[in-house]
């Protein structure tokens, strides 16, 4: 069988467009096997290719732009597909057109529109045809389409209406994201021109589209056997630029009538209800994983979980798995629950040491019978891969009471066989391991449950990737190779955090994992996908570059780019600068410095640190570091408590002088000569007492390493590793991308569809003080706030000066402001973000109620979910209110789904 291959690309240049497709005639989808299309005329481009009849139908291709250094960009989304029924024909002509990757619209290919907002639950069917006359495949890709519309072909012939959009053909979405008519045209025509247009479901014209008239030529051979397949590449037209909307919670902030003293996986579908009463499309929520290390409330921060698989126990409502049969412990057990769920904020010990009562008392009831069901061994065997390792993993840290693999007496190292064994039912530790696996299989199903509920109520449920993995984690432990494990991830001083973060995370060795195409990654990708149909990336820029910090450090102030192009010192000398490492990377202390330490002077002088002569000093080697330091502070307060004052008060000091270097210098032997400048390196006293010159070097030589010379560097970092796990499932991917932006980063979100994220108080904009949400790109979300920051009204009674000009800029009054952010303040920040052109506006919950002077929590300053300064933020925040009572409250959830109406979103 004959194919042609035809379409309209405007290429530059040097570039070539290419056919890639399954079949070995079309390279197999080895892009250098892709085969080159002949340029005709006025962008056209032409392949024909002879195919064996027989693998002809459901032949997936796509088009590829090669460009001229080699380097291949495919046409963006799925591949096309010949349909059945092909092989009847002589000739197939594949009239098509390029969906660039940069197409605002490539986002409504994502599940979350795809699965869930523009999902059908009746389709139309496509209609048979006729035997006579030309034969013609119309098929109008176009994903942001939703279901209470559909879509005619109307143009300059009989059988498409005469341009009467009431008598044109309905296209059938039953392969929706593809909008299918399949036609038979009779006459002499060579030419016809179309367009597509909008209509509800009672044919009612909504919109036509917008420019020239689409063209076809109709087959000039009159040969009986051919098919033409006229593929069009979305509907033009301003009606269908969607915007949406949703509220940000964290499940452990969740509260209902039937809690265990904290959010459930089982609260879930009643957010989801809040959210349809209020017109929304989204519910977010922050990572789920379980946390299980430290066995108190450290345990309670979400971002350090033990397992990228596993769930947290803690979310599971103990009576939805199934009741006791012991009545009083049940009732017991219920009793205390009650009393948990009254408390204004979460006592994260006693409810997981609650919840445990139960887990394991329903355990030995249930595990006789659970291992046998078909359903729990297909959980099993599906799962194996992470969940036997798992389960292992925590037997053993139950058993050490220690997360801290490396400590353990035995299985320091991951052992394939002794996981087997540990997990085979004839083990005589099988109960040890077996209630991991059975609270993982009702965390799955209950989570499950609470998705496929808000998938049929059209509502989008978001989940959160965190950036690194807990250094004691199974996956650490499974996979050492794949992390530098002597490294700590963090991120570099923001106005939120003045001395940087230091969140211990151990950073991605990304060489190793590409060696097999990111595995880790794609699988954990699919296994989120199960449960969301959206997620947000936690600091996209760290697959641009990560923030580390050497394992020794604790203040993020000391860390550098990775990976990063250091400066060599031969390099250093070209912009002015003549690398001395005793003055530049060695600790400055001076005795001019020596003030702070007040009475502690000569004492703190003798204990750490050593007087080298002319008013210079060196740290002392056993507080060399900071981990050192803080070691051997415990250590002498512990053998010397009368010095505890002492200790207090020069600690910090000497903290702080750690950090008193201009540069870091590389380690290892190949990297002797390189050296990173030190961020923040203005605010020391070490550059402070340089010569003006020397300033000015350093200066200049600053600017161009943090903001220009890594750039592209950084873009080809982030453009290896980002599109594999886009690609590995289909949810809608939105980035956390503040702090110190890359130039390089708006573009690669955008050529990969990646949605930013635009934050009120915290503008990229390093000119402004507020980003106002109007200037949103469309591929955004804006937002009041976010889990790291206060709600708008803690953040109103912060600072008055600021809260004074955001009153005056933002806002347009006049006067001064009032002392607290009344509901009229709260709801005109709402409007705006709600009026942003922004895809999706997604509030958090607090500044949604926030509206509400009868509904709101009177003390603001609690509704502060994390304070990412502080490493040891107890995360504790629940909603003051029961959802069930929320969703009663009839006046405020009319008015909020009125403002969202009024908006347009939705």
């Amino acid at each position: 069988m004959r194919l042609r291959f035809q379409i309209q690309f405007s290429t530059e240049w040097g570039q070539q467009i290419q056919v890639l497709g399954a079949h070995p005639l079309l390279g197999a989808w080895q892009d250098d096997q892709a085969i080159s299309m002949e340029y005709l005329q006025d962008g056209q481009w032409e392949l024909t290719v002879d195919i064996p009849s027989s693998d002809v139908e459901g032949l997936e291709y796509q088009y590829v732009l090669r460009q001229a250094d080699g380097n291949v960009e495919r046409s963006f989304a799925k591949p096309l597909v010949v349909p059945q029924g092909a092989s009847e024909y002589q000739e197939i002509h594949l009239n098509d057109s390029w969906r660039s990757a940069w197409d605002p619209s490539n986002a409504f290919f994502r599940s979350a529109f795809s699965r869930v907002l523009m999902n059908r639950e009746e389709s139309s069917e496509l209609e048979p045809i006729g035997k006579a006359g030309k034969r013609i495949l119309f098929q109008l890709r176009s994903a942001n389409i939703p279901p209470e519309f559909q879509v005619a072909l109307v143009g300059n012939h009989p059988k498409l209406g005469n341009w009467d959009a009431q008598k044109g053909i309905v296209l059938s979405d039953s392969r929706f994201p593809d909008f299918l008519a399949d036609v038979r045209l009779s006459g002499s025509q060579k030419w016809i021109e179309y367009k597509y247009v909008l209509l509800d479901r009672n044919g009612k014209v909504v919109e036509w589209e917008h420019g020239e008239n689409r063209r076809l030529e109709l087959n000039p051979f009159r040969k009986r056997k051919v098919l033409t397949i006229q593929h069009d590449e979305g509907f033009r037209g301003d009606h269908l630029k969607w915007r949406g909307t949703g509220v940000a919670i964290p499940v452990f902030s969740l509260r209902s009538k039937k809690s265990w003293g904290i959010g459930e996986f089982t609260d879930i579908p009643l957010m989801v209800d809040w959210a349809v009463k209020t017109k929304m499309d989204l519910v977010q929520i922050l990572p789920i994983n379980d946390t299980t290390a430290h066995f108190d409330y450290l345990d309670s921060y979400p971002y350090s979980g033990i397992s990228v698989y596993a769930l947290h126990p803690i979310y599971l409502n103990p009576e939805q798995m199934g009741k006791l049969k012991d009545k009083a412990l049940l009732k017991e057990l219920k009793a205390e629950a009650g009393k948990l769920n009254e408390l204004p904020q979460v006592d994260y010990e006693a409810v997981i040491a609650l919840k445990w009562r139960y887990f394991r008392a329903l355990y030995e009831e249930q595990k006789e019978k659970f291992f046998k069901k078909r359903k729990v061994q297909a959980f099993l065997k599906e799962q194996g891969h992470w969940l036997k390792p798992y389960a292992v993993f925590c037997a053993l840290r139950d058993k050490y009471q220690s997360a801290n693999f490396a400590e353990w007496p035995e299985y320091a190292e991951f052992d394939p066989a002794a996981v087997e064994t540990w997990t085979s039912p004839k083990s005589p530790d099988f109960d040890e391991v077996g209630i991991h696996m059975f609270l993982q299989f009702h965390l799955h199903t209950q989570l499950l449950e609470a998705s496929d509920y808000a998938r049929k109520k059209h509502v989008v449920l978001k989940g959160d990737i965190p950036i690194g993995i807990y250094r004691q984690s199974v996956d650490a432990w499974m996979y050492p190779h794949l992390f530098h494990m002597d490294a700590q991830a963090g991120a570099p001083p923001d106005a939120f955090a003045v001395d940087g973060q230091n969140w211990g995370f151990p950073t991605y060795n990304w060489e190793e994992m590409a060696k097999d195409g990111y595995l880790w990654w794609r699988q954990r990708m699919s296994q989120m996908s199960a449960y969301f149909d959206a997620y947000r990336i936690d600091h996209i820029l760290g697959f641009f570059r990560i923030w580390e910090i050497p394992g020794n450090q604790l203040s993020g102030l000391l860390g550098h780019f990775y990976p990063s192009l250091a400066f060599h010192r031969d390099e250093l000398a070209q912009w002015g600068l003549w690398m001395d490492e005793e003055r530049y990377c060695r600790p400055y202390i001076r005795a001019h410095m020596l003030h702070v330490l007040g009475e502690y002077r000569d004492r703190a002088v003798d204990l750490f640190l050593h007087d080298r002569g002319h008013g210079t000093f060196e740290l002392k080697s056993q507080v060399a570091d900071q981990q050192s330091l803080e070691t051997f502070c415990e250590s002498w307060v512990k053998d010397h408590p009368a010095d505890q004052a002492m200790i207090d008060h020069v600690k910090p000091h000497i903290y702080g002088w750690i950090n008193e270097v201009l540069f870091l210098k590389v380690s290892g032997p190949d990297d002797a000569q390189r050296y990173h400048p030190r961020v923040a390196m203005h605010f020391t006293q070490s550059y402070r007492d340089l010569p003006n010159d020397v300033k000015h070097s350093l200066n200049e030589l600053y600017t161009h390493f943090f903001y220009k010379r890594h750039n592209e560097f950084w873009r080809d970092q982030a453009m290896v590793k980002l599109p594999a796990i886009r690609d590995a499932a289909d949810m809608l991917v939105c980035g956390e991308d503040l702090g110190m932006v890359p130039d390089s980063v708006p573009g690669v979100m955008a050529e990969l569809g990646i949605l930013s994220l635009e934050i009120q108080r915290m503008p990229k904009d390093s000119s402004r003080t507020f980003f106002h949400p109007i200037d949103a790109p469309y591929l955004s979300v804006v937002s009041t706030s976010t889990h790291d920051m206060s709600t708008v009204r803690g953040w109103w009674e912060e600072d008055r000066e600021l809260t004074r000009r955001f009153y005056h800029e933002m806002l347009g009054q006049h006067g001064e402001p009032p002392m607290f952010c009344e509901p009229w303040i709260v709801e005109a920040m709402v409007n705006q973000h709600l009026e942003s052109p922004a895809m999706w506006a997604i509030l958090p919950l607090q500044d949604f109620v926030g509206i509400d002077g009868e509904l709101r929590y009177d003390q603001p300053t609690f509704e502060q979910i994390n304070v990412p300064a502080n490493p040891k933020h107890y995360w504790r925040y629940r909603f003051h209110m029961n959802l069930e009572d929320l969703i009663e409250a009839e006046s405020f959830n009319a008015h909020l789904a009125d403002l969202v109406k009024r908006s347009g979103r939705g």
